[in-house]
């Protein structure tokens, strides 16, 4: 079976880096799409989640409202929440992401390199 999604949309807010209790870097953040027909809008919104460098470099050069193409595939987080009921969410876990979209004017932060995998390693 395959489980490869590649998605462009917006950063719904800053990345904000954390650190897991085994020192792991870790960003969680979300983007949104959207597609017009006629005077009908749909807007859709995915939870990404991003480990070690790949998480360094989201957060170093992309911030609200940027465009991102990302690229990984689709997980179910299951945990229970305070009143012991089971959840899920569907989180697309990140293997790479790129630029993508225009350059903001006076931007000099968004260099031309090449993204690394999840392993701080070049995908080639």
């Amino acid at each position: 079976m395959i489980n490869h999604l590649v998605m462009q949309g917006r950063m719904v807010a800053d990345p904000e880096l954390k650190t897991t209790n085994s020192g792991s870097n870790v960003v969680n953040f979300r983007i949104a799409w959207s597609e017009k027909y006629k005077d009908r809008e749909n807007k859709c919104f995915l939870e990404c989640k991003a480990f070690g460098a790949q998480a360094e470099f989201i957060c170093k050069y992309f911030k609200k409202g940027q465009e991102i193409n990302i690229e990984g595939r689709l997980i179910t987080e299951e945990w229970t929440n305070q009143e012991g009921q089971q959840r899920s969410k569907i989180v697309l876990m990140l293997d790479r992401a790129h630029f993508c979209g225009k350059r903001e004017s006076g931007n000099d932060v968004q260099p031309s390199m090449t993204p690394v995998d999840m392993n701080g390693e070049l995908p080639f």
